[in-house]
């Protein structure tokens, strides 16, 4: 048996602010928007650069209590992990593009990490891993 995910739902706010963040400040690919006219919404999937695995999918908010959870979708924990082949460059960039670090970078035996919040203050780590070390020791 073989089986992937292949998008995880973030609960975000509005649309088009989530993709202005994440396509003009993170730099992701818009994969798709497309209305779906039945359940008045958008199908809305993002993913980073040269990424051939998980996609995000913006799903906005759409009962009241689903309000509730934009920006803890994990209980203030770190949510998600973007891998990059160049720490230094992206978090040079994003600093620059205004996304706010709310730990500073460090050296860890896996690799190089820094943990910032998107647009509504979920948090992500940045992080390069060393040649000699996967995500699982990570985590």
């Amino acid at each position: 048996m073989k089986q992937s995910i292949i998008h995880i739902a973030l609960v975000v706010k509005d649309y088009d602010e989530a993709i202005d963040f994440y396509v003009n400040k993170l730099q992701f690919e818009l994969i798709e928007d497309t209305y779906q006219p039945e359940q008045d919404k958008r199908w809305v999937v993002v993913s980073p650069p040269g990424s051939n695995g998980v996609a995000l999918l913006l799903a906005r908010a759409s009962k009241p209590e689903q309000h509730d959870f934009i920006g803890n979708q994990a209980g203030g924990r770190v949510f998600l992990f973007l891998n990059t082949d160049d720490f230094w460059r992206d978090y040079n960039r994003m600093v620059s593009d205004g996304i706010t670090f709310v730990r500073p970078p460090q050296e860890q035996d896996y690799g190089t990490v820094a943990v910032f919040e998107d647009l509504y203050g979920n948090r992500w780590d940045l992080l390069q891993m060393n040649d000699d070390h996967t995500m699982s020791s990570r985590i």
